[in-house]
């Protein structure tokens, strides 16, 4: 694995800034890796991990570069909880352990470096000195993970009965009798627009 240092270099080049986001991700996955024993996650290890992360913010981006999951390697999967936590899992062994930042850290952070008046610049210096156990809540816990989660699973593709497009990865719902993608039996995120 790459120093801290290194890796907060590659994610800020990925994520186009540096916060204190950023650090907590770096941090959370190099953590993350460190309780599972994969040493080389881009590498010989890269099949071994699927990450799930909770937020949409600076430290996911962190937790691909560190861990090189990636969504379109159906090896990040992501679930909107709206927290700054990730579960690591080695599918070889089928250990699992999450990871959440600690909502005290905040405090900890202040109480570290109240010379330091701006937030942001307060936690990013903070996030880097603290000890894992100040920063992070770390917890082992159990994922099942079906078949059709793992990448490189062919499942069979259907087809929906309403609008006709094809559903991958076992994603179709079965409602009055009908094949329906998710959007057709009503768990739709947008609408049809009217005119252009």
């Amino acid at each position: 694995m790459k120093s801290l240092d290194e890796y907060l270099r590659d994610a800020e080049e990925a994520h186009g800034h540096l916060c204190a986001g950023q650090i907590l991700g770096v941090r959370m996955a190099m953590l993350g890796l460190e309780k599972l024993g994969i040493d080389d996650p881009q590498g010989a290890d890269r099949k071994r991990l699927i990450t799930f992360v909770e937020i949409d913010r600076c430290a996911t981006d962190a937790v691909m570069v560190v861990t090189g999951c990636r969504l379109g390697k159906r090896a990040l999967k992501f679930r909107d909880w709206g927290k700054v936590a990730a579960t690591f899992v080695d599918v070889s062994s089928g250990r699992a352990v999450r990871i959440a930042a600690r909502e005290s850290s905040k405090a900890v952070a202040k109480q570290m470096h109240p010379e330091i008046p701006e937030k942001n610049r307060q936690q990013m210096l903070a996030y880097r000195e603290m000890k894992a156990d100040d920063l992070f809540d770390v917890q082992w816990v159990t994922v099942k993970l079906p078949p059709e989660e793992f990448p490189g699973f062919k499942g069979e593709r259907i087809v929906c009965s309403q609008c006709g497009e094809g559903i991958n990865f076992r994603r179709e719902v079965l409602k009055d009798g009908k094949v329906l993608c998710r959007a057709c039996a009503g768990e739709s995120y947008y609408a049809p627009a009217t005119g252009e």
